[in-house]
């Protein structure tokens, strides 16, 4: 039967979100002391202090502040791609016809940077056991295209990744990393911070993060020349002259002193705020445990995630009928099972915020005759997603089967306790 939305669950009457900013009052204080002091444009202490904080906390050499996340990972592409291969003609990229490898599992802004710079995505899939890039894709990815020489890899809602793995593969082939922590602040790997297992490292500050700072983001790196170079190119590369003087192009991507007012002011709360999505996960696994899912996995024995979302995939046998188009959903309801449209649905009707998994890269209609390489091989070269029975697109799979869910720090328990009452009542 499907899930009935007339059975009583009452809405929310103000809405449960996916994950909303969470200020605390320390925050209005730095923007106040940058309005005083008139400090309110991409210079002021508020910068200073962050990215001093920043390099205290993660554990990296330099910091600099930018406009996003996105602005660091494209500057990012600029530096790798002109140590690889020189600087660019006639500002063409830095990256220009050349492959780089990435993960496949993720949100665009890890991959369009690479297209700034004229690089062609090579998408690798996800591995089942932390949804991130797959060791053994990778290994694959290099045998096939061996002159790859950078790697972007992102941390999935805040997890990380095989990264001892995946790291060994890189070094073998010569080629650099490139680590999108965007989603992990704060999450650990064998007692590392993500955020510095890369040669140049982005973090964001977007505000449904687990720090927010309205927009903002971070280049994190232990080359004083990378960090300089950063600064530079994110203030339009002006060079040292007493008038405008440009030499090579710049972009507008520096963080205001306003903006890092913002996430001075969260930094002070970060560890409370992984505690409280720590108790929303586990309240949520402890509540679905006698549904057939499964929360989104990690490595217990070597990492600590951020928990910034909760999420959960239906057991294969469990998927009732559902069909998505590029843009709508359909599903077919069956009596004790589901699908991540009808619990979507149900856990909207009561105002509350859930959202699919993100779409891999390679079934995005913008990237989809980008190469993609899986465990076996290259994907676009076989005709089924699955091989004797095993999945073949794990990222493929994740997507079908997978939802996020309210993962808001502000929710109470009492609410968690509605939503797992619901999504229980989709499996009657």
């Amino acid at each position: 039967m499907a899930f009935n939305f007339n059975n009583g669950f009452k809405p929310f009457e103000a809405k449960v979100w996916l994950s909303s900013p969470t200020m605390h009052g320390e925050e209005i204080k730095y923007i106040e002391e940058a309005y005083r002091t008139n400090w309110m444009s991409t210079v002021g202490p508020n910068i200073n202090e962050v990215e001093r904080i920043t390099c205290e906390k993660i554990g990296c050499k330099y910091a600099v502040g930018l406009s996003a996340g996105t602005a660091a990972l494209h500057l990012a592409m600029k530096l790798a791609g002109q140590e690889l291969y020189g600087q660019p003609v006639a500002n063409e990229g830095a990256l220009k016809g050349r492959y780089v490898f990435a993960s496949d599992m993720t949100f665009d802004a890890t991959v369009n940077p690479i297209c700034y710079e004229g690089g062609i995505p090579v998408f690798i899939d996800a591995e089942a056991d932390t949804w991130n890039m797959d060791p053994v894709a990778l290994e694959k990815a290099f045998e096939i295209y061996p002159d790859v020489k950078l790697v972007v890899m992102a941390h999935l809602y805040g997890t990380p990744g095989k990264i001892d793995e995946l790291k060994a593969i890189c070094e073998k082939h010569g080629a650099i990393i490139i680590e999108d922590a965007a989603e992990s602040l704060g999450a650990i790997y064998k007692g590392v911070q993500t955020g510095t297992f890369g040669k140049y490292n982005c973090i964001s500050f977007n505000g449904n993060k687990i720090l927010t700072g309205s927009a903002g983001g971070m280049l994190l790196t232990n080359s004083k020349e990378a960090a300089n170079k950063v600064r530079k190119w994110s203030t339009q590369a002006r060079e040292a002259a007493s008038w405008y003087q440009h030499e090579e192009l710049g972009y507008n991507y520096r963080m205001s002193n306003v903006i890092a007012g913002v996430v001075r002011g969260q930094y002070l709360h970060l560890e409370e705020h992984i505690a409280q999505k720590k108790a929303i996960y586990e309240r949520y696994k402890e509540g679905l445990k006698d549904l057939p899912v499964s929360m989104n996995p990690y490595d217990e024995k070597n990492s600590e995630p951020n928990f910034w979302l909760s999420c959960l995939i239906i057991d294969k046998e469990a998927m009732c009928g559902q069909v998505r188009s590029e843009t709508k959903s359909l599903y077919v309801p069956e009596k004790e099972k589901s699908c991540p449209t009808e619990i979507l649905d149900a856990i909207a009707s009561i105002n509350a915020e859930g959202r699919p998994i993100w779409k891999p890269m390679h079934m995005q209609p913008i990237y989809r005759m980008n190469p993609f390489i899986t465990n076996i091989g290259n994907r676009r070269a076989m005709t089924n997603a699955y091989i004797e029975g095993e999945a073949v697109d794990v990222g493929m799979d994740i997507f079908n089967r997978g939802l996020c869910l309210p993962s808001d720090n502000k929710m109470t328990p009492e609410q968690e306790d509605v939503i797992i009452d619901v999504i229980k009542a989709c499996f009657e």
